[in-house]
């Protein structure tokens, strides 16, 4: 009669290990979900938030300084008149231009609508990347609208709105060496023209990225850090307007 061997034995069969094939593994091995080709991207997205984080406090830390300076030499611009027997104030009144930087503000504040479009955007083709990568699944292209690029033009546009108001103010007869005030309207909207200027910059770096194919995750983690740092701009400008409209 034939004899028959018996079936090999498998080892822990409740796991699949042992003797057994092994099930297929989805994600890159950090936690990133399934089909994500960046193995680093939640890692680096928490350290540049962090970083972020930090970075915008050192920032908010700047303008706490700036503005205690500004509310000392304002409360200390009183001096006594000998002569007169009185207190007579040094601080000059300034006259801003406030239809123009009513519209940099309006401008400044569309561009955060932009860039939280473009921040969506960027998570929306993050989430269909695994599905353009699986033979046989075709996407209809759909148009896109231009987000980031729309959201680097009006940060020029408030920055050329920036200066036209500087212009203004000069020829209106506020210099830096006027007065204490015409150097505060001076010194806190550069400091934040400059800042801005960081994120427009952080912005094309995002556009060069896109147009040199690079990962749709690393672009996500530059457009997610950007975006939160936009609107911090957008939020730090409305204080500096109020401070010096209604504490000149």
């Amino acid at each position: 009669m034939p004899s028959f061997s018996p079936p090999p034995a498998i080892e822990n069969p409740r796991s699949g290990y042992g003797g057994g094939l092994h099930p297929p593994q989805s994600g890159g091995g950090d936690d990133n979900g399934p089909g994500d080709s960046f193995p680093d991207y939640g890692r680096r997205l928490h350290s540049a938030r962090l970083a972020l984080l930090l970075g915008l406090c050192s920032i908010t830390v700047i303008f706490v300084m700036l503005t205690a300076v500004f509310a000392y030499l304002r409360h200390g611009a009183f001096v006594f008149d000998v002569h007169g027997g009185s207190y007579i104030r040094q601080w000059a009144q300034v006259v801003l231009p406030v239809r123009l930087l009513l519209i940099n503000t309006a401008v400044l504040l569309l561009s955060s609508f932009s860039m939280e479009m473009s921040r969506r955007s960027s998570a929306r083709e993050q989430a269909l990347a695994p599905l353009r990568s699986i033979p046989g699944i075709k996407l209809d292209p759909n148009f896109a609208v231009p987000w980031l690029t729309i959201t680097i033009m009006l940060g020029l546009m408030f920055l050329a709105g920036q200066w036209i108001a500087w212009q203004w103010f000069s020829a209106h007869g506020f210099h830096l060496s006027t007065r204490k005030p015409s150097l505060f309207f001076y010194v806190l909207t550069a400091a934040h023209a400059v800042h801005l200027t960081v994120g427009i910059l952080a912005l094309l770096y995002a556009g060069f990225a896109a147009l040199l194919r690079r990962p749709i995750e690393h672009r996500r983690i530059v457009i997610e850090v950007v975006s939160w740092y936009w609107h911090f701009m957008g939020v730090l400008w409305i204080y500096v307007f109020g401070l010096l409209e209604f504490a000149k």
